[in-house]
């Protein structure tokens, strides 16, 4: 059955859907021509985009007739994995394998599509996800330097992100956040976002001249790096959640 929204005005407003209430973050954007949904990849909120001249209350009706599709999109979610022997990691686009050698080095080693471990079982996801981190750091870095050097700007500092909402950011003073989990994507898909957050360095929107000055610095091609992430983004956020 499908649940009304709330009707106080002060609250965030919210969906009722496969049991779980998600919040409706609606968002104007300059170039949107038409209103567009969709599941944040964790499932904890439902982001709608709309035309600078629509009404929010559009918005949420929208959401309300899309229920079933929620519904659909809510379940279909990867169930959380556990990051144990014999399970498997995402790191830069490869599924690793995790072995487990009590003797072996307490820090993760990659070896022959393996992610190899040693030190007690029972720390193992911790030092995985700490593994994981430092690599996301170093390859963000390196990625950082190399676009603003192409953007002509000086390098931004640079923090790692656990949102559940956005890959990455650009604050107004030019700090940038990228979440750490791209460092299980392909190198492509992480370098199309660093790449993105650099370009609004030069352009702080979306403009026709942003995406011209993106273009024009990405070796790759955008297009494809965000349909990855449109289709295996939710998967990034398993296991660790």
């Amino acid at each position: 059955m499908l649940d009304w929204l709330r009707r106080d005005p002060r609250a965030v407003p919210s969906l009722a859907v496969a049991g779980r209430e998600l919040p409706i973050v609606v968002r104007r954007l300059d170039r949107a021509r038409r209103m567009t949904m969709r599941l944040s990849p964790d499932g904890s909120e439902v982001r709608i985009s709309i035309p600078t001249w629509a009404r929010t209350a559009e918005a949420l009706a929208f959401a309300r007739s899309r229920h079933e599709w929620l519904e659909r999109q809510l379940t279909a979610l990867p169930t959380k994995s556990t990051v144990a022997p014999g399970a498997t990691i995402r790191f830069r686009g490869e599924a690793l394998a995790i072995r487990h050698e009590p003797a072996a080095r307490r820090r993760p080693v990659v070896d022959a599509g393996m992610l190899l471990i040693g030190g007690p079982e029972t720390a193992i996801e911790a030092r995985v996800r700490r593994w994981l981190q430092a690599e996301a750091r170093a390859l963000l870095a390196n990625d950082l330097e190399h676009y603003c050097a192409l953007a002509g700007r000086p390098t931004s500092s640079l923090a790692l992100s656990n949102a559940a909402r956005r890959w990455g950011s650009c604050a107004a003073n030019g700090a940038i956040r990228i979440n750490w989990r791209l460092v299980m994507a392909p190198d492509a898909v992480r370098r199309s976002v660093v790449a993105h957050e650099v370009a609004h360095l030069v352009h702080f929107d979306h403009s026709p001249a942003f995406h011209a000055c993106l273009d024009r610095m990405f070796e790759g091609d955008v297009a494809a790096a965000n349909t990855w992430l449109k289709r295996e983004g939710r998967g990034l956020y398993q296991p660790f959640g």
